[in-house]
């Protein structure tokens, strides 16, 4: 009998988290009973009930298993350590805020059967904000653009990774993986689904300004050269035109000698420019530094507090 594993990363989701769980046990007692399975709840130093809570499930449902971080190590960190900790033939990750369709699973599992190895949820629409939805797209259209690898766009991570694909994940010792442009690398041959996604269940989401950023820049840094290339030939561009007013104002003064007057307000509004331009290119140079440091230091992706129910062996 071939095992699934559902993989829920969780933060502050005491509303949802016995739901998911209920759902979850009824979608495979109703749907996919031909199939073993395992949930893997990972949760990234909570601080409301939600630990609480998967400690009485798990001591209900053997085949339930929790993995507590010892603090909160990011949206991508703590997700991707889960889908590697999986022991299924194939994994499957899960928001726990009910904004990836459980009633997907079984149509995934078909294709999975089907021989598809890497399974993507791609978002055609949205029931989130449409201003978001709209950014999200210019970001995804922006990163596809600029990228040497084909970036899958409205693509969060939802879908089903084969066990050979999960090993692949296992050997890449990234200590900040992004896994949308991981899956856009290494699965070439995966197979897109569209989907709507719902909006959350219950609770508020925990993204802001701040976490849409860190996604942005680290897939920015880690599959672009844009960033660079245009610190590189906007620089030349600007010192060409730089060198072409100059001399320009040179010409004309010589001409004009007792009749141009410069004045200071054309050196006034270079200063600030080229000022502001510097400080733009030395912030995006900052981030490609920041993004070869963390991997230099090669940091673990998550420090586990505690696990229940796994096995020895595991």
């Amino acid at each position: 009998m071939k095992k699934i594993s559902i993989m829920v990363p969780c933060y502050n989701e005491e509303e949802n988290v016995i739901q998911m769980h209920d759902a979850l046990t009824e979608l495979f007692r109703t749907k996919l009973e031909a199939y073993d399975y395992e949930f893997l709840f990972i949760d990234n130093k909570s601080t409301d009930r939600t630990r609480e809570l998967l400690r009485g499930i798990c001591e209900k449902d053997q085949k339930t298993k929790a993995i507590f971080n010892m603090k909160n190590f990011g949206q991508f960190n703590s997700p991707y350590y889960g889908i590697t900790q999986t022991s299924g033939d194939c994994t499957i990750p899960v928001c726990c805020d009910f904004q990836d369709p459980l009633e997907l699973i079984p149509m995934m599992i078909q294709k999975w059967e089907e021989g598809n190895k890497v399974i993507c949820m791609v978002k055609t629409s949205s029931k989130e904000s449409s201003l978001m939805y709209f950014l999200r797209g210019v970001y995804y259209k922006l990163i596809h653009a600029m990228s040497n690898v084909d970036q899958i766009q409205q693509f969060t991570g939802f879908g089903l990774y084969d066990r050979s694909f999960v090993e692949v994940l296992r050997q890449l010792k990234d200590p900040t993986p992004f896994i949308r442009g991981i899956v856009a690398e290494y699965a070439p041959d995966h197979l897109e689904i569209a989907y709507e996604q719902p909006q959350r269940k219950a609770g508020r989401t925990h993204n802001n300004f701040f976490t849409l950023f860190d996604a942005a820049m680290l897939s920015f840094t880690s599959y672009t050269k844009g960033g660079l290339r245009l610190a590189t030939f906007g620089g030349f561009a600007i010192s060409a035109l730089s060198f072409l007013v100059a001399l320009i104002y040179l010409i004309l003064k010589i001409l004009y000698w007792d009749r141009f007057g410069a004045g200071s307000a054309p050196i006034l509004i270079g200063v600030f420019f080229f000022g502001g331009l510097q400080m733009f290119f030395v912030g995006l140079l900052g981030e490609y530094i920041m993004s070869v440091n963390t991997r230099v230091i090669n940091r673990p992706l998550v420090i586990e507090e505690e696990r229940l129910n796994f096995k020895e062996d595991k």
